[in-house]
């Protein structure tokens, strides 16, 4: 009896040991930890929201604007009818209309050419430091993908505009990525890892890479935020808020960009430093970075976990939350101000 009930013990201490390792490796903590789950700096948002201010009425016009042109005048975006080509060349001429002087990576697919559209806007003091803003403006071939990811593709536009005639001490280069989706999705060919696989080759030195992705839909009802397990345990299950994601190495990067949002938006927010085997955690164009070792974070609304329309026919513009798209653009104004000038 005393064997069989130390035996069962024995299974139950295992068993606890198990999952407090696979929460460890989940979120990315060590025994000392540095990131407890859900425990960022400062304080999320919570709160009556202001009128946005005429400067804001202006960035959401031009979301919406972009934003309508990507999923409704073009619609899906991908290689196989020249639709991403249409794409590139709107997002290429709003860059000018902007006064950058972009240019552009082309780079060979199936005998087809996929473009990542970079405008830069050079440092004023440590110019060879280098942040990074931008997302995919691709899509899957049956959806117009207007919140994935013609909202983080609006994001991008609305920030370089922003930022168009003010300079930083460090460069800002805003840029458009081929081919995120399937079936170039974390391949050769996905136009993120082709430029950040280029931008380790010439030794340039990105200190910041913020990956907007998917990033226009809010909700207020309890229950509408899903997470894979366990941080579920950690998070709030409103899906209310921007997230904020990195791995290990980013956490720098994820800690100042947070500070600095919680300080200056009107918006709710929340952070994880996650192992990118976690399901979602990896799945955009920051992974790109990170494969060559590059400082890099996600700013989403979660998509497939609060999105009910994720690569999906319904992803159209009447689902996205204007209004709160434009407070985070807004609070990222200040994340990149911060990060380009210390």
């Amino acid at each position: 009896m005393i064997k069989m009930l130390f035996t069962h013990i024995l299974r139950i201490s295992l068993v606890t040991s198990l999952i407090l390792l696979l929460i460890l490796l989940i979120t990315g903590c060590t025994i000392f930890g540095t990131n407890i789950p859900g425990k960022m700096p400062g304080t999320s948002f919570d709160g009556s929201v202001n009128a946005l201010t005429p400067a804001e009425l202006s960035i959401k016009s031009d979301l919406f604007n972009h934003i309508d042109y990507l999923s409704e005048t073009i619609g899906p975006r991908h290689m196989e009818d020249g639709s991403l080509y249409r794409a590139a060349e709107y997002i290429k001429s709003e860059f000018s209309k902007m006064g950058y002087q972009t240019t552009t990576q082309d780079y060979k697919v199936d005998n087809k050419i996929a473009r990542n559209i970079i405008a830069e806007l050079k440092g004023t003091e440590d110019a060879d430091k280098i942040i990074i803003i931008g997302g995919h403006y691709d899509t899957g071939a049956n959806t117009k993908g207007a919140n994935d990811n013609a909202s983080g593709i609006a994001a991008t536009l609305a920030l370089a505009k922003i930022f168009s005639n003010k300079h930083q001490k460090y460069t800002i280069r805003f840029v458009a990525f081929a081919n995120e989706e399937p079936p170039y999705f974390h391949s050769e060919t996905m136009g993120s890892l082709v430029y950040a696989r280029q931008l380790k080759a010439d030794n340039e030195n990105i200190i910041a890479m913020l990956s907007l992705e998917t990033m226009g839909y809010y909700s207020n009802e309890k229950g509408s935020q899903k997470y894979p397990p366990p941080l579920n345990w950690f998070y709030p299950d409103t899906g209310n808020f921007i997230g904020f994601v990195s791995n290990l190495n980013s956490e720098d990067l994820l800690y100042r960009a947070i500070t600095s949002f919680r300080k200056n938006s009107e918006m709710p927010s929340e952070g994880g430093i996650i192992a990118d085997f976690v399901p979602g955690v990896g799945w955009s164009d920051h992974w790109s970075f990170w494969q060559v070792d590059y400082p890099a974070i996600m700013v989403t609304d979660t998509a497939v976990f609060r999105y009910p329309h994720y690569h999906r026919s319904t992803d159209t513009i009447d689902k996205i939350d204007f209004d709160s798209l434009t407070r985070v653009v807004s609070g990222l104004e200040k994340v990149v101000e911060n990060l380009a000038n210390k």
